[in-house]
């Protein structure tokens, strides 16, 4: 949805609910900041709206083609009856998350999981011996980007339950995954999934992500990178394809967000 499309009346009651989630969750509401105070740093609406920076209150950073792009994708397996939960591997204060239950109490949905997956302590010590890509997160330089951003980067787990709480959707249906990647993900009771959404940045989280749900994930059901734009995310999606003949074509949601569906298995 463009800014210039907000105006227009939904069908039903769910499609109008799904908006306004999407709105509250980056505190945005297609002009102008909504239901948060003034930007404590200087940004411009479209910044917000697509996602390149966010409000500092906002639950969410990734923006509205990429919340459309979840939508999508959701909407796209529950149509389809493609099997399996639906998980997220780096998830800031929870907000994409959020809205992932949120399309399954709108639709109606209560035989699928949403996974959230993270440290809640933000980014693992960079690994530099084994993953030289990620040396770029090892050093002062790293740490100077992170603060400017105006808001933290590690949201620990109770605030992130929180904000589920906020919106009446932390219930049964939501499952938590604490930890760093290479320590949960293996063993993760995660039986199926149709949706995954890598949200890691470094190389180290991309590939560990990819390697332990990829198997996992059903024909028919979307992979989604949010950090693509970034070459260490982008080197270990390209690594991991060409090691296991993945040829489904990547297609682009916005300037740092892709995604492809599995098309067999």
């Amino acid at each position: 949805m463009t800014t210039a499309e907000t105006a227009t009346p939904h069908d039903n009651a769910a499609d109008a609910y799904l908006d306004l989630l999407k709105r509250c969750l980056t505190r945005y509401d297609g002009r102008q900041i909504f239901l948060g105070p003034p930007l404590t740093k200087p940004r411009t609406m479209e910044q917000i709206e697509r996602g390149r920076f966010a409000h500092q209150d906002a639950d969410t950073m990734i923006g509205w083609p990429r919340l459309d792009n979840v939508r999508h994708c959701v909407e796209t397996v529950l149509r389809e009856k493609v099997p399996g939960d639906l998980l997220e591997a780096g998830v800031w204060r929870g907000g994409c998350c959020v809205f992932m239950r949120g399309i399954l109490k709108a639709r109606g949905v209560t035989d699928r999981t949403v996974w959230v997956a993270d440290s809640f302590a933000g980014f693992p010590e960079p690994d530099t011996g084994r993953y030289p890509d990620d040396s770029v997160y090892d050093g002062p330089v790293a740490r100077e980007i992170l603060d400017g951003f105006g808001y933290p980067i590690a949201i620990g787990l109770d605030e992130v339950k929180a904000r589920f709480t906020s919106y009446g959707l932390l219930d049964s249906q939501v499952r938590f995954l604490v930890g760093y990647f290479a320590d949960t993900l293996p063993q993760a009771p995660v039986e199926r999934l149709s949706v995954l959404r890598l949200d890691g940045d470094m190389y180290q989280s991309t590939l560990e992500s990819l390697e332990y749900l990829y198997p996992k994930l059903s024909a028919g059901g979307f992979c989604i990178i949010d950090d693509y734009s970034l070459e260490g995310c982008r080197k270990a999606v390209e690594h991991f394809r060409e090691a296991h003949g993945i040829t489904e074509p990547i297609e682009k949601i916005d300037w740092t967000g892709v995604f492809w569906r599995r098309t067999s298995r």
